[in-house]
């Protein structure tokens, strides 16, 4: 399989279609960002990188982030985890509340995002310096220092911050939520502002599609049973309420950010990270899950 033929004829073809969309507005800081970039990376398990685009400028990984925080503590607190969240499609948008408050507290799947604040919650309690652990994590992953935090983006997002603050207080409320509540905020923060180019994150995520061993690392991240549960998840759960239509269209294990990310991976083959800043209505990029659709199209072999 000549990899970057296959990205190349991809680009070309997203870049005909003329897809638009919208840039997440509700992040003030993230409407700055030109709404041409388009990038695709494909990272194979010797390490070979493929690219194509603007696959090596730097963009807010936003949600992208809960799947490196998510391995940080998954073997730290085994089934504990899951009696805090569920492993379950959520059906409604990321950041609902109303479901929250149904469910009595316990959040559907660790990528909405008062998921993403358990986790980062239990991250807290396990790390003395939780900011400066998932950085080194992400760096160890790449096998780089690549890791960089956009300052405007944290506090464009800290000042609007008040739904997160809603959850996690919600949580406190049903006793799912142990530490300050602001300080694991601004860990949460942290982790979204985050700025990794396509190969980076790509890169980043290739354990995952290596039954947990990190080429880049040059260690186990997640033993095999983990990681599969962890593809699992990002399968059924990682585009929020568009995973199933993701499965269905493109069928890789993947996750979103609406920085216009998508990082995703073929079992056994390659890592594979797409960005491009317009977004559906469900806040995943629109050339990004396209691209991934005619990848897989035209790929001689499936994830099923």
């Amino acid at each position: 399989m000549d990899y970057q033929e296959l990205i190349s004829e991809v680009y070309q073809e997203v870049n005909e279609l003329d897809l638009r969309g919208k840039v997440a507005d509700y992040i003030p800081e993230l409407t700055k960002v030109s709404r041409n970039r388009f990038g695709i990376a494909l990272i194979d398990l010797e390490g070979k990188v493929y690219g194509v685009g603007d696959y090596q400028v730097p963009f807010s990984i936003q949600s992208i982030s809960k799947v490196f925080t998510l391995t940080m503590v998954f073997h730290k607190f085994r089934s504990k985890l899951w009696s805090r969240v569920n492993v379950e499609p959520s059906g409604n948008p990321f950041n609902s509340i109303a479901q929250l408050e149904y469910e009595k507290g316990v959040p559907r799947n660790p990528f909405v995002n008062p998921g993403a604040l358990v986790i980062t919650d239990a991250l807290t309690s396990k790390f003395e310096n939780p900011t400066q652990s998932i950085r080194d994590y992400i760096d160890e992953l790449a096998g780089q220092h690549c890791v960089r935090i956009n300052e405007e983006v944290m506090q464009s997002e800290l000042q609007h911050a008040e739904r997160n603050t809603a959850m996690a207080y919600f949580l406190k409320a049903y006793k799912n939520f142990d530490n300050d509540i602001p300080e694991v905020i601004r860990t949460y923060v942290y982790q979204c502002s985050i700025e990794m180019c396509c190969e980076e994150l790509a890169k980043a995520f290739s354990y995952l599609a290596n039954d947990g061993y990190s080429i880049f690392a040059k260690r186990e991240i997640l033993n095999e049973s983990q990681s599969r549960r962890v593809n699992a998840l990002m399968l059924t759960c990682g585009f929020y309420d568009e995973s199933g239509e993701f499965a269905f269209r493109v069928g890789l294990p993947g996750k979103s950010g609406v920085g216009g990310g998508v990082a995703a991976i073929m079992p056994g083959k390659f890592s594979i990270a797409v960005w491009s800043p317009e977004l559906n209505e469900k806040g995943n990029s629109v050339k990004a899950i396209k691209a991934l659709e005619l990848l897989t199209d035209k790929l001689k072999f499936s994830l099923f």
